[in-house]
């Protein structure tokens, strides 16, 4: 398989070396040439298959050429050794639940990947291989488990100062080692700025092997279709479901679209967003204008200038009448957001966390219309990890051991401006 460029000024390269490079020189980002087709019989014998089998074959097509197929069917199985159960909360929608990985996130099936991906081609590589990664929330703590103690690997962390939650804080600024946090006085979209500045300086290229761990490099993006598989595994009815995700920087959704592309039979996506709506203006209007971002309580969800939709609009041929069909965005504000948890707890006994509960709702409202259909939205991280829950229910919510242990830990980062001369000193001090 090869990658091109979404710009499409740089050469295409193989996954080792999109994995490695993380973005195109042009600044664009990697993205396969052929779309890989799964069969009809695949799909049909999903409940026959294991995880790791389902994981490895989707995987297949994208890493064969850099990869052998015993190794990357090791990697597949190591990646998504926990639970991904679909819970029915009521007749006509179910929760994709996402968080039983170490860090209760999502975020886990890809920075697990991509990790393992790096040790094995970091191998072969004499020099040094640093991983930059910019994070509105879940991100961060998933690379910093994924990567923590990896030979030849440094890891640096940017995220914004007071914008995400204690434990998520906690996750990416308690490991130490091999890790380094970046504490930004500024908003998420400051610090994926930063990293793609740092990712363009060919001053920093030169000396060491310079890579993001964000969504932008497709060894983090790709398997996080996987999960998409896994729902359609246990859906229960044989007419194709509503797939409701909770969007930010959109690679969790430009990953369902692709898996839906290859042949997952899914009825359409709805890309549940909160105040920051870029999408949502840009389907009504035709005009991507971003913004800065809003702060929320689904802060994983804040970026104003999403880099993944770019990706949406490769897979569906930049058409935009097949986009209009395929796709529908919703905002949903901090008051429903507020609301929708209140009532689903005390209507299902379910807790959600807010960018669950904003997929919820986006669902609920969509159904509502719809007639018939039934849904699925992707419950993306543990209610746990966000302090609001526990406030707007106004209960204590019980505390898993992974997350009680990191209180015990000492907090590290360096607070820094959103200045790039300052990450490009701290960076080089790497080499």
């Amino acid at each position: 398989m090869q990658y091109f460029s979404t710009n499409r000024q740089s050469p295409c390269v193989n996954f080792r070396e999109a994995a490695l490079k993380g973005q195109p020189d042009d600044r664009g980002l990697y993205f396969p040439v052929t779309i890989p087709k799964v069969s009809a019989e695949f799909i049909k014998g999903l409940s026959d298959r294991s995880n790791a089998e389902i994981a490895f074959e989707v995987m297949r097509p994208f890493a064969d050429e850099s990869i052998a197929g015993e190794k990357l069917y090791e990697i597949c199985a190591e990646t998504v050794n926990f639970a991904f159960p679909l819970v029915e909360i009521s007749d006509r929608i179910s929760s994709l639940e996402l968080f039983h990985g170490p860090t209760l996130a999502f975020k886990d099936v890809g920075a697990r990947f991509m990790s393992r991906c790096l040790k094995y081609f970091s191998e072969d590589v004499s020099t040094k291989t640093v991983v930059v990664v910019a994070t509105s929330g879940d991100t961060g703590g998933a690379v910093a488990a994924g990567f923590h103690n990896v030979e030849g690997v440094e890891v640096v962390i940017l995220y914004p100062r007071g914008k995400v939650s204690e434990v998520q804080e906690r996750q990416l600024t308690t490991l130490g080692g091999n890790v380094t946090a970046l504490e930004v006085d500024g908003v998420f979209d400051d610090c994926q700025a930063l990293a793609k500045a740092s990712l363009a300086d060919s001053d920093i290229a030169s000396r060491v092997q310079l890579t993001s761990a964000n969504s932008i490099n497709i060894a983090r993006w790709l398997p996080q279709q996987i999960y998409y598989f896994y729902a359609l595994k246990q859906w229960p009815h044989q007419d194709p479901p509503v797939i409701s995700v909770p969007s930010g920087n959109f690679g969790n959704l430009a990953s369902g679209v692709l898996a839906q592309s290859a042949g997952l039979p899914v009825k359409k996506f709805l890309a549940a967003c909160n105040a920051n709506d870029v999408v949502l203006r840009y389907l009504k209007s035709g005009a991507f204008e971003p913004k800065p971002a809003v702060e929320t309580l689904s802060n994983a969800m804040d970026v104003g200038d999403p880099s993944n939709f770019v990706r949406i609009l490769e897979i569906l041929g930049n058409d935009r009448a097949k986009l209009l069909k395929d796709l529908e965005a919703l905002s949903v504000s901090d008051e429903q957001t507020t609301d929708t948890i209140r009532e689903v707890f005390d209507q299902c006994g379910y807790t959600l966390d807010p960018h669950g509960a904003v997929g919820y709702r986006a669902l609920a409202d969509h159904l509502e219309r719809s007639g018939n259909d039934r849904g699925i939205f992707l419950e993306t991280a543990h209610p746990i990890k966000f302090d609001s829950v526990s406030k707007i229910l106004g209960i204590a919510l019980d505390q898993p051991d992974k997350i009680r242990d990191l209180f015990s830990r000492e907090k590290k980062s360096v607070r820094i401006n959103a200045d790039y001369s300052v990450v490009k000193e701290l960076l080089m001090s790497k080499i």
